[in-house]
């Protein structure tokens, strides 16, 4: 729920944004930018497995994932191009993880 409330924040926060919209896509809590267009779709998921804890989730195809990882390579656990990870006890970088989802809010403000 706080990953939740941050993307919200973030996108409230950042200009040309808009609302998001929140869906499910794949079984999964997704977030849009459907009035504006300006950013990817960014989900949230749990990690399947017996580690538990749970994912923010990037189209793979984006290159955001790759950008987060020269970013903040020593701040954040990557799933290969598609997600930061986080473990139940793990205590958010706020200020990194809310640039990397401004950044994936606007990524087609930047596209074009």
């Amino acid at each position: 729920m706080a990953l939740r409330e941050t993307l919200f924040e973030v996108a409230a926060a950042t200009e040309g944004v808009g609302a998001l919209t929140e869906t499910l896509k794949w079984g999964q809590p997704s977030y849009l930018t459907e009035e504006t267009g300006s950013g990817t779709t960014v989900r949230i998921d749990r990690l399947k497995g017996d580690g538990g804890g749970y994912a923010i989730y990037f189209h793979c195809q984006s290159g955001l994932v790759g950008r987060f990882r020269d970013l903040y390579p020593d701040t954040f656990t990557y799933d290969g191009k598609r997600a930061i990870k986080f473990g139940l006890d793990e205590r958010l970088s706020l200020p990194e993880l809310r640039h990397c989802i401004g950044l994936a809010l606007t990524h087609h403000l930047r596209a074009k």
